[in-house]
């Protein structure tokens, strides 16, 4: 890498230097939504888990109420939901990477 000299750097602008720093800062915050989105799919496979658990124990019909059951199915449906809103973001907001 070939260093500006410093006399060029100091009389460049806020906006020009925060205008080189966009990539790498883009590149960082994508990094983060990707990571979360697979954070939430790892979640997600989880609580399938563990629904089709609360089905494999022989003697899970005798005590089974429909309560917990539902509390599950419903915060899937909203990881579900979210983890397709974070992929949509990210093609938005990079779309380049599409």
């Amino acid at each position: 890498m070939q260093l500006k000299p410093f006399k060029e750097i100091i009389a460049m602008s806020k906006e020009k230097i925060d205008e080189t720093m966009a990539g790498p800062r883009a590149r960082r915050i994508k990094a983060q939504a990707e990571l979360e989105r697979a954070e939430l799919e790892n979640e997600i496979e989880g609580l399938k888990s563990q629904i089709e658990e609360m089905f494999a124990d022989k003697d899970a019909h005798k005590n089974f109420t429909f309560k917990p059951l539902m509390e599950k199915l419903d915060k899937l449906a909203l990881l579900e939901r979210r983890e397709k809103q974070y992929a949509k973001v990210l093609k938005q907001l990079f779309p380049e990477a599409a």
